[in-house]
Formats: C-alpha cells, sequence, structure tokens
C-alpha cells in the first residue's frame, strides 16, 4: 500500500512538473518571437523613417536664382570718401558696361558710389545719369564684373494677392542679398514725397512685403523671378505696418535709356508759383478767396515771358483740370504736368472771381531733372 501510494505521488509530481516545465518554455518561446517582431518591426520603422522625404509646394526659391546675383548694395561717398548712405540696385542690362538701376534719392549728396555684389566684391560704380522726379539713377561697372542680368516683367499684367518678392540690402552690406516676400496690395497708388524743390506725386505699386531702409533701389519681383518695380519707399508711423511702395517697371523704363546716354530729363514749364488751398494763412497774405473750390491750386506768382503769362494767367487764379483731369494740390499738379513734354499745348482749366475759364497753352522748356 505504501508503495502505491509513492508510486502515485511520484507521478503527480512528473506531471506536475512537466506542465511548469511546459509553461516556462512556452513563456520563453513566444517571448523570443515577440522580440524578433519588436526587433523587426522597429527596423521596419526606421527603414520607413529614413526614406520620407518633404515635398514644399509653392516655393519661390528657383525664381529667387533668376535674379539673386544680379543685386548689389549701393554704397555712397561724400568727397572725402566718407560713406554718407547706401542703398540697392540691380544690373537690368549688360554690353561693354553693366548698367544698374537705383534710386535718385539713394546717390544724391554722393560724390563716389561703390558696389557690392553677391560674390563680396566691391567695384567702382560710375553715375551715368539721375532723375529727382522719377526718383531712378542709373550706374555702370565693367561688364567682366555682372555675375547675372535681371529679367525685366510687366507690372500691367498683375492682378490683387499676386506674390512678390524682394531682394535687397537692409541696413547695408552686412544684411545683403535678404529676400523677403509678399503679395500685391494696391495698384495705381499715389504717394506725395517731399523733393528739394518741392512736393510731387509718384505713382507706385503696394506691397506688404518687408521693406527696410536699404532696401530702396533694389528690384520688386513677380512670382517668375520678372522685375515689374523699382522698391522706392515705406510708410513708416507707429500704426502702420507692412506698406511698402515701388515704382512700376514701365515708367521706370520710360527715363533710363535717356539716363544710359547721360541726358538731362527736362519738365515742362508753364511759368507759376502755386501754394495749396489748405494753406489758409498764405491765402489770406496774398488776398486769395478760393470761396467754395476746395480742389485745386492758387497762383501766387506769374512769370514774365512765360506759357503762363503768355495765356493771360494772373495771380489769384485758381488752377481746378490740366487738359480735364483734375488738379486736387501743388504736388498732384506737378504729377499731372509732368506727364506731359516739352511743345506740348495743354488745355488749363481755371477760376477766377468765381468763374470758370480755359486757356490753351505751349509748353516750354524750363526745369531739369536734378
Amino acid at each position: 500500500m505504501n508503495k502505491k501510494i509513492k508510486y502515485v505521488l511520484i507521478y503527480t509530481i512528473s506531471i506536475i512538473l512537466t506542465f511548469f516545465v511546459g509553461i516556462i518554455g512556452t513563456v520563453i518561446v513566444l517571448n523570443h518571437f515577440n522580440m524578433i517582431n519588436f526587433k523587426s518591426l522597429v527596423e521596419t520603422r526606421e527603414t520607413v523613417n529614413t526614406n520620407v522625404s518633404i515635398v514644399e509646394e509653392n516655393t519661390i526659391k528657383e525664381s529667387i536664382k533668376k535674379v539673386y546675383d544680379s543685386v548689389v548694395v549701393v554704397e555712397v561717398y561724400d568727397k572725402n570718401d566718407n560713406k554718407i548712405g547706401s542703398g540697392s540696385g540691380f544690373v537690368y542690362k549688360s554690353d561693354n558696361v553693366g548698367y544698374i538701376i537705383t534710386n535718385y534719392h539713394v546717390i544724391e549728396g554722393g560724390s563716389s558710389i561703390k558696389v557690392i555684389n553677391t560674390s563680396g566684391n566691391e567695384i567702382d560704380a560710375k553715375i551715368l545719369g539721375g532723375d529727382s522726379y522719377s526718383d531712378i539713377a542709373v550706374l555702370s561697372i565693367p561688364a567682366n564684373e555682372v555675375l547675372q542680368v535681371a529679367k525685366i516683367g510687366d507690372s500691367t499684367k498683375l492682378s490683387l494677392g499676386d506674390t512678390l518678392f524682394t531682394v535687397g540690402s537692409p541696413l547695408g552690406s552686412k544684411y545683403i542679398g535678404t529676400v523677403t516676400k509678399g503679395i500685391l496690395s494696391g495698384l495705381n497708388r499715389k504717394v506725395t514725397v517731399k523733393l528739394t524743390n518741392g512736393n510731387f506725386v509718384m505713382e507706385v505699386l503696394q506691397t506688404d512685403a518687408a521693406i527696410n531702409p536699404g532696401n530702396s533701389g533694389g528690384p520688386l519681383l513677380n512670382v517668375n523671378g520678372e522685375v515689374i518695380g523699382v522698391t522706392s519707399l515705406k510708410l513708416v508711423q507707429d500704426e502702420i505696418e507692412g506698406m511698402g511702395f515701388a515704382i512700376p517697371i514701365e515708367l521706370v523704363l520710360s527715363t533710363v535709356e535717356r539716363l544710359e546716354k547721360g541726358e538731362t530729363i527736362e519738365r515742362p514749364l508753364l511759368g507759376v508759383s502755386l501754394i495749396d488751398l489748405t494753406n489758409t494763412y498764405l491765402l489770406r497774405r496774398y488776398n486769395i478767396n478760393p470761396g467754395n473750390v476746395t480742389k485745386g491750386v492758387a497762383i501766387v506768382l506769374v512769370q514774365d515771358s512765360t506759357p503762363a503769362s503768355n495765356g493771360g494767367l494772373k495771380q489769384g487764379d485758381i488752377i481746378t483740370k490740366i487738359n480735364n483731369e483734375n488738379v486736387d494740390d501743388t504736388a498732384h499738379f506737378n504729377y499731372v504736368l509732368y506727364k506731359y513734354e516739352v511743345g506740348d499745348k495743354i488745355t488749363i482749366a481755371y477760376i477766377r472771381d468765381g468763374k470758370e475759364n480755359t486757356v490753351d497753352v505751349l509748353l516750354s522748356k524750363g526745369l531739369n531733372s536734378n
């Protein structure tokens, strides 16, 4: 009986041991395969991550390449070789020399000019010509110093919201080749600028692309990398952000050919001194009463032997229109008048003693560009 019990006990223990060995073996095998699968999964994930590539849509990097090396820093020096200012410019043509467009206000008052290209080369530049009213100047450099020539576009094909970008040198050569991007925010804007010989209205493109000191004279470009304007100015007020302006390339090209040749851009002369109707102090001083007229310019002086005197215009007359185009103020008057050339005949509408009159005058040679 004891032997039988002993046999049963040994048998039971063997079964229990076999059971636990089986369980432990199963666990070990499962863990082994799980580790293999986990390792395989990690390797697969690593392989997938290694092969991932990000594609950026709507990039302008290819367009930037088309113009980038055509842009230069323009540094202005006085007669003592002291740097007095800087701006930007771009090569728009190259034959025997390279031709650079910049703003007139960038080089105004300078005795010598140096440009720095994107390779860091400092090059002596020659001023071929400049026009203060269009705010355009043309420089030249040796042809072998030209790295790239910008392609000219067409600003008349632009629509509001079109992507635009600039390349320039804000704050000088330290930030040469800075690119900013925005959109076309406004067409046919008119802004008043102060010049040494009076106020003048400029017709410009408006953009929200960042424009900073030193960008003046650089190109404003469309999404294809074509120049559609010359960066000129920015409104700087605490309550204003992102309002930059550029001169349409068509207006620029209308003067550069003559500036290349060193020709002086002459503006037509009417022969009058004018004041705004908002200048109540000077109106009283010259005993001029505009009545209910709010738009126009008042004549305070007529020069002898000029189109104005030949046409019978007098002190106190208020000019309201030129060739049926309304005149707002003195800056706008210059803008409208300078659309015409020396020798053109224009019709001037004016008010005298409360009555509107008109007179035809033949514009003569008068004001030079500088």
